[in-house]
């Protein structure tokens, strides 16, 4: 079974020995970020540093500055974590010792962008804004995650692209000392609390025949309850019991139209500019209603689109996951699991091997392992082992 493992250019600038570490884990291919949120990442290998501070969201190559000539928003260069054209020579020294590079494209994602620019991200029920969130339902912001698609997924060397965050983001965030945990929230009031009501969201509800004043207040209304003792209720039937069956469908009806619009425009503008055979997948969930990393999808459309997804399979959720696409699923079509592989951050490599079979009874074609950067020399030890018997 085909096998990618996510990487950061700055796990392999500066480390000559990296590539052939990653190649001699068993895998084929790289996916190596090109565009990527605000992060801390460790690197416990590196002869150069062992910390790494992305500071905002960046683009980890030199931007084309005739692309975005008069255009706003734009994308943000790296700083000294990711210096000139990092991706560039990460790809090729991978390239160099045997690896296929694919980009990792990081979309509505930026919380330097909301902070910067407040109008471009999802305002909650509240009124509360999200800034690492940009709504994409606004038509700048859209057209700059399109274009960013199209610049940081093509690059050279590089052999296809995995957009992650393509549609809707939301409540959930990592942030650095982040205090929401309090009260227990489901995903039910997560996507609640998510709906953006930024002025092109309101026109959106006004448009199909709703008041976004009454809708705002709809929500407010049936999260109150769940302020006073949580909530760990999961599901589309939660939120239609939450919400109401018909306003829900109303609210998912305006962000599932936006969602497809803007996954169908992103797809399209990288393969406008990539060469035949350029693989374009979209990290996923098949629950449409979901947000985040990866971002609720209509199974049966969004393999119309894309060459296929990524889905997050660990934690038991490979059935879950995999059973709506492999049931869509036609041709070539590319069903990727992905399995975190870092002990420390809840992966588990030592099932790896048995995880990756489960995975390709339930109709996955291929694997992704997050994260050979940051895993431990134990965890790669462990991963080796189970590739081993899987082929790559």
């Amino acid at each position: 079974m085909r096998t990618s493992a996510f990487v950061y250019p700055w796990d392999v600038v500066g480390d000559p020995d990296a590539p052939a570490r990653i190649a001699d884990l068993g895998v084929r291919q790289v996916t190596l970020a090109a565009a990527y949120h605000s992060t801390r990442a460790l690197t416990p290998r590196h002869p150069r540093h062992r910390i790494v501070t992305a500071e905002h969201a960046a683009v980890l190559y030199p931007p084309d500055p005739a692309r975005w000539a008069g255009r706003e928003p734009r994308p943000y260069a790296a700083g000294d974590w990711a210096p000139g054209d990092a991706y560039r020579a990460a790809a090729e020294a991978l390239a160099g010792a045997g690896l296929d590079v694919h980009s990792w494209v990081v979309l509505a994602h930026n919380s330097r962008l909301g902070a910067e620019r407040p109008d471009t991200s999802v305002v909650n029920a509240y009124g509360d804004r999200y800034p690492w969130a940009p709504c994409v339902a606004r038509p700048d912001v859209a057209a700059y995650l399109t274009e960013l698609a199209a610049e940081a997924g093509v690059r050279p060397g590089t052999g296809g692209t995995e957009l992650e965050s393509c549609g809707w983001y939301g409540f959930g965030h990592l942030h650095a000392h982040d205090k929401t945990a309090g009260v227990a929230l489901g995903d039910a009031a997560q996507y609640l609390m998510s709906l953006c009501f930024c002025t092109v969201c309101r026109e959106g509800y006004a448009g199909l025949g709703a008041d976004p004043d009454e809708v705002a207040a709809a929500v407010r209304r049936s999260l109150e309850p769940v302020w006073a003792t949580g909530s760990q209720e999961s599901g589309w039937p939660a939120v239609e019991k939450l919400l109401g069956a018909d306003l829900a469908a109303l609210v998912a009806a305006w962000r599932g139209g936006v969602a497809r619009g803007f996954q169908e425009a992103a797809v399209a503008a990288v393969r406008a500019e990539a060469p035949p055979g350029f693989q374009v997948l979209l990290h996923a969930d098949p629950a449409s209603y979901r947000v985040g990393a990866n971002t609720g999808v209509d199974p049966a459309h969004i393999l119309g689109v894309a060459d296929g997804v990524v889905l997050p399979c660990g934690g038991g959720a490979a059935p879950a996951m995999l059973g709506p696409f492999a049931d869509h699923r036609t041709g070539t079509s590319v069903l990727a699991a992905n399995f975190g592989v870092v002990s420390g951050m809840g992966g588990s490599p030592a099932t790896l091997a048995e995880d990756a079979a489960r995975a390709a009874e339930l109709g996955a074609t291929e694997l992704r392992l997050y994260h050979a950067g940051l895993a431990s020399d134990a965890d790669l030890a462990a991963v080796r082992a189970a590739l081993s018997h899987l082929g790559g």
